[in-house]
């Protein structure tokens, strides 16, 4: 093999070794579960949320009543932007939007384990919030 063709292919093998990496970190992320790319870091008071937000907390921690009927029905977490649990792990809840025709895009969603997550943006980005701040 010339020496000329021995430097073309190291970029090549550059590459390829490079394409591995990437696919062998997305198969170990994946295998974990570390792929929540919906849930943005640290947690959020539920005093900094908008006045629904708390009005709905306190809605759920009743028992309701609820005021739209899909509210306390199982969130399937499809996108994967939640942790990974068990199907029925996850409850949504209705944050009522002032002046919208229809539920809007705010909910609040809750764990078995008593976590409470809010999405201001109907399921692209979460917040863990903590509901006793």
């Amino acid at each position: 093999m010339s020496r000329r063709s021995r430097r073309l292919r190291r970029p090549q093998i550059a590459l390829i070794a490079l394409a591995a990496a990437l696919a062998l970190g997305y198969a170990i992320n994946a295998v974990r579960g570390e792929h929540h790319t919906g849930l943005q870091s640290g947690t959020v008071a539920l005093s900094s949320l908008p006045a629904q937000a708390s009005d709905t907390v306190h809605l759920i921690e009743a028992g309701g009543p609820f005021p739209y009927p899909q509210d306390g029905v199982v969130f399937n977490n499809a996108e994967r932007r939640l942790p990974d649990e068990p199907r029925g792990y996850y409850r949504e809840y209705t944050v009522p939007t002032p002046g919208s025709a229809d539920r809007g895009a705010r909910r609040i969603i809750t764990g078995k384990n008593g976590e409470y997550y809010y999405t201001p943006d109907h399921y692209e980005t979460f917040r863990r919030v903590d509901v006793t701040r």
